[in-house]
């Protein structure tokens, strides 16, 4: 059986046993039976024989089959006279035959289905260090409204150490882990990468426990279905950390009509929103000239056009943020992704020279001028309005007197 697994089957049961999972399909294969002559444990056999079920899914194997595994290469089973027979066909990969006879005898199963080529949108504030379980289909199997999916995941013993280092103790006796486990549902579309979103009716069991997911927005209309929003959800308190127990994730959810998800699994290292900055400074200043020249070049009068930008305003409060992991640009009002941000040396120097103001407005030629704050404008405003009305209350006292 071991024999048939792919790299994928045979990544996952090493790392289910704690071994190494790197190497060409060759050394993975040596390494998996000598795992199964060295010593192999009833969780290890079971592994494989879960591993063969997705490979072969119309094969099941009987009592007789099972009992292979746990034999040596070459020996025959208790009260059998003989040495050990071959193996059937039907246990065998649709490869493995020889002979023209063999291979017309057999039926090969159906292939298993391959995962989706879903890849999902970086996190600003995790950084991947190791793809657990990559994106897998959350596949209708009824014509039912509820569906469930049951997955699996393992962690190597190096992984297991770099959670078990980062942990923190908080006040309240709880504990924190920089480096997570980290749980990602998102629609199961390969023609870009894929942003969080979660299904309708989503509930998430992590080795038999009820994961807690975000609470549920308040409805912007009357009678609308209550949405959560859609967010990595780190199920490193669930999580069995151990390489020799496999994890178990139980999903259920609402089925739609032409919709599909997908879910994976990563371990993370959250980031902070300080080395997130140190990130921005080391890639440098962009040049304050370069900067004027597009301001010149946007206020540049069109000939063509009959609406003329003859200035802008652009606010000096800061955009970014710690809660959300996106930002949106404060001019054209659309998400600006953490790659594509840089420090600019022309704000830079404004903020050093205008500390006291909120607001500027760049001319035409490049320059800029500070804006007074809406509140001093309307108290400057009123405070003239009042004198006047003190000239003018002077000025009829003064003719009623003569």
């Amino acid at each position: 059986m071991v024999m048939s697994f792919r790299v994928s089957e045979l990544q996952v049961l090493l790392g289910f046993a704690g071994r190494n999972r790197s190497g060409r399909k060759h050394e993975l294969l040596a390494k998996a039976l000598h795992l199964l002559k060295s010593s192999c444990a009833p969780s290890v056999q079971m592994k494989i024989k879960e591993l063969y079920r997705r490979r072969f899914p119309r094969k099941t194997l009987g009592p007789s089959d099972l009992s292979l595994l746990s034999l040596p290469p070459g020996t025959s089973p208790v009260g059998s006279p003989g040495p050990l027979a071959p193996i059937p066909p039907t246990l065998l990969a649709p490869g493995t035959l020889l002979g023209p006879k063999r291979e017309v005898d057999m039926h090969p199963p159906l292939p298993q289905p391959v995962p989706p080529d879903v890849t999902m949108k970086p996190l600003p504030f995790y950084e991947v260090y190791g793809e657990l379980m990559r994106p897998t289909t959350l596949a209708s199997t009824s014509s039912q409204r509820f569906e469930e999916a049951h997955f699996t995941f393992a962690l190597t013993p190096q992984q297991v150490q770099q959670i078990l280092t980062s942990r923190e103790v908080l006040p309240g006796a709880k504990c924190d882990y920089t480096i997570q486990v980290q749980l990602r549902f998102c629609l199961c579309e390969t023609s870009c990468p894929q942003e969080d979103y979660f299904p309708r009716n989503l509930f998430v069991k992590v080795n038999g426990k009820l994961c807690p997911l975000p609470g549920y927005l308040p409805p912007t209309k009357n009678a609308a279905e209550p949405k959560r929003p859609s967010r990595p959800i780190n199920i490193t308190p669930l999580a069995q950390l151990s390489a020799t127990v496999p994890n178990t994730i139980v999903v259920n959810w609402s089925s739609e009509f032409g919709r599909n998800y997908s879910l994976s699994v990563y371990l993370v290292s959250q980031l902070t929103a300080g080395t997130l900055l140190q990130k921005l400074r080391a890639k440098g200043f962009r040049n304050p000239d370069h900067s004027r020249a597009l301001i010149k070049e946007k206020l540049t009068a069109d000939p063509d056009s009959e609406v003329a930008t003859t200035s802008l305003r652009v606010s000096l409060m800061c955009p970014m943020n710690e809660k959300k992991p996106t930002w949106t640009c404060p001019v054209c009002d659309k998400k600006a992704p953490y790659e594509s941000l840089i420090i600019d040396g022309l704000f830079m120097e404004i903020l050093s020279s205008c500390s006291d103001y909120d607001e500027i407005q760049f001319m035409e030629d490049g320059s800029w001028c500070p804006m007074k704050p809406k509140k001093e404008a309307s108290e400057a405003s009123t405070t003239a309005q009042s004198r006047r009305e003190i000239h003018q209350r002077i000025r009829r006292r003064s003719k009623l007197l003569t």
